[in-house]
């Protein structure tokens, strides 16, 4: 059974970071990289993507989609459910591994690469609520 209060919870915190994100990203590069702009940049996208990953989660346990492995199997599980297409499959292991380097520096973090991320991908956080907010307005079996 999907907890949707509890997803709803974590949409509503999700929107929160991303309205946070919105409000801070600056409009240069120049300005980015100032290290306390470019730090509160890296530490919103992180934790927005940590969300959606968490809501992901969610709905694979209440969907009783079985047991992943790791987190990429969580968007493969949730596709092969049709709730998220494969072009969000994609997107959203592309998040995940931006979130792996700035958590884990599995590589090192390319500064204009995050900045053009949060200058031109946040609409994908919103499709990603959109998608899941749909999915919550279908009654379960």
């Amino acid at each position: 059974m999907i907890d949707r209060e509890r997803i709803l919870s974590k949409i509503a915190e999700l929107e929160g970071y991303l309205g946070e994100l919105q409000a801070i990203v600056p409009d240069s590069f120049e300005a980015y990289c100032r290290i306390e702009k470019k730090r509160a940049c890296e530490r919103l996208l992180q934790i927005s993507i940590e969300a959606m990953i968490g809501i992901c989660h969610l709905l694979v346990t209440g969907m009783r989609l079985g047991l992943a492995g790791e987190e990429s199997d969580l968007f493969e599980k949730l596709g092969q459910a049709g709730v998220l297409s494969g072009s969000m499959k994609k997107r959203l292991k592309r998040m995940k591994g931006l979130r792996n380097i700035l958590v884990h520096e599995y590589g090192e973090v390319d500064n204009l690469l995050i900045y053009e991320v949060i200058r031109t991908k946040l609409n994908d956080i919103q499709a990603f609520n959109l998608v899941i907010i749909k999915v919550l307005e279908v009654p379960q079996k």
